[in-house]
């Protein structure tokens, strides 16, 4: 451990820790359920739940936590969405085996009217998959964890959430069905479409056909003098990789860019990097070295005191370069997110942001976002309240398998990425070679 990068004078391993802590500090221990932020009254988030479950192994072999405690706090999720509501009814937890996007931190029922969310279901999912091949002993409690992942990703039923079209929809609603939109662009998806792909029992209808429709949506760009597939946001480039190694294998369109996933995303950053450098916006702190447009929280009220510009500000949203949005808003958990991408310009951007705006870091997890155009003498830069659960997961995550590529080398043995990975048109590389044991991708 003192021989690993310090960042702001603390340790990745202190950092990845503290990120961890988020999930222990925000939970029910009833139900096993994540609230999606630390702020009060906040819901639960599925998709941080997902994270949570494939945290709780690194936590494992960190030493941060026993086994017998993960299990439980594993159990207790993997029950509670197993004995769920599932009608579809404006109340219910879900409907089909997908499930609402937020929740009611007690009861389970849907919150906000918020739609049934096929990404989030997906990244639910892929987090207890992770579980399932992490908890492989013979005991009772192991057992019956395995079984309850078979059993929800089981029922999910990709096909009818295609609603009759060629792609997945993005979500539906009791009060007026699918959402009048779907999945157009490269997006966070990769994984979605995987695990429908891979499905045994209701697989989207079309097979690689309906992955193809989707990328044939995609955008290829030449931005700063890099070609690369096109997403503003850096979470985009992050979350589907936080779970599957794209390093070496390639889909249809990828093979055709003579690039893969994994190269795209290095690419990816060094468009942002080019643009913070560039700073066509003239926004304080931006450089090589300071950057991060991604989803996250923002400033949303006007602050003419600290913005004599009057420029807009978006509050939430997916900021992006080079093409917006941008209102100085910088996400500072997303330099680590991108560490195993590129080592040496991540841990130079996280150093850098932290030594200048060490505000970031309340209670030594990161904010959502800060904003050094939006200082005060008294504050510093502006920073984002409380702290939320999708930024901690990634961290997580993406530190992990920098580190030791753990979560990579259990999703690697998942028979299910494998053959959904295979039916999407991927082909090379780690896939190509016989799967790993059980025993070796712990």
């Amino acid at each position: 451990m003192s021989r690993e990068p310090l960042i702001g004078g603390q340790t990745l391993d202190e950092l990845q820790h503290a990120a961890f802590g988020y999930f222990l500090q925000a939970v029910n221990p009833a139900n096993g359920l994540i609230v999606d932020t630390s702020r009060d009254n906040s819901p639960v988030s599925i998709a941080v739940v997902g994270f949570a479950l494939s945290s709780y192994p690194v936590a494992i072999e960190r030493g941060w936590m026993d086994r017998a405690d993960a299990v439980r706090r594993s159990l207790a999720a993997l029950r509670f969405f197993r004995d769920s509501d599932q009608s579809g009814s404006p109340t219910a937890t879900g409907y089909r085996g997908f499930y609402y996007h937020f929740l009611d931190r007690e009861s389970g029922a849907r919150v906000w009217r918020s739609e049934l969310s096929m990404v989030d279901t997906a990244l639910l999912i892929a987090g207890a998959l992770t579980a399932g091949r992490y908890f492989t002993a013979d005991s009772v409690d192991e057992t019956e964890l395995r079984e309850l992942v078979e059993t929800l990703y089981l029922r999910i039923d990709w096909r009818w959430a295609q609603g009759g079209a060629r792609t997945v929809r993005m979500g539906w609603k009791p009060e007026c069905g699918f959402l009048h939109y779907g999945w157009e662009g490269f997006n966070e998806a990769i994984v979605m479409y995987v695990l429908a792909l891979g499905s045994p029992t209701h697989p989207i209808e079309g097979g690689c056909e309906c992955f193809d429709a989707w990328t044939a949506t995609y955008q290829w760009e030449n931005l700063y003098g890099y070609d690369f597939l096109y997403a503003g946001p850096l979470f985009v480039h992050q979350f589907s990789h936080a779970w599957i190694d794209f390093r070496g294998i390639r889909d249809r369109f990828m093979r055709e860019k003579r690039c893969d996933y994994f190269e795209n995303s290095r690419r990816a950053i060094e468009v942002q990097r080019e643009y913070a450098r560039r700073n066509p916006l003239g926004f304080a702190g931006y450089d090589e070295n300071c950057w991060g447009l991604t989803a996250c929280d923002g400033p949303s009220h006007p602050q003419p005191t600290l913005d004599p510009a009057r420029r807009p500000l978006f509050g939430y949203a997916a900021r992006g370069a080079p093409h917006g949005p941008d209102d100085g808003t910088l996400a500072g958990w997303a330099a680590l997110a991108s560490l195993p991408f590129a080592p040496e310009i991540a841990l130079s951007a996280a150093r850098t942001m932290l030594e200048r705006y060490p505000e970031m870091l309340p209670a030594q997890q990161y904010a959502s976002s800060f904003n050094p155009s939006l200082a005060s003498a008294e504050h510093g830069a502006w920073v984002s309240a409380g702290h939320f659960g999708l930024d901690q997961g990634i961290v997580v995550m993406m530190i992990e398998n920098y580190r030791s590529e753990l979560i990579w080398r259990l999703m690697r043995s998942c028979p299910y990425v494998r053959t959904g990975l295979r039916r999407a048109g991927f082909r090379g590389g780690w896939l190509a070679q016989r799967p790993a044991s059980t025993d070796q991708a712990r």
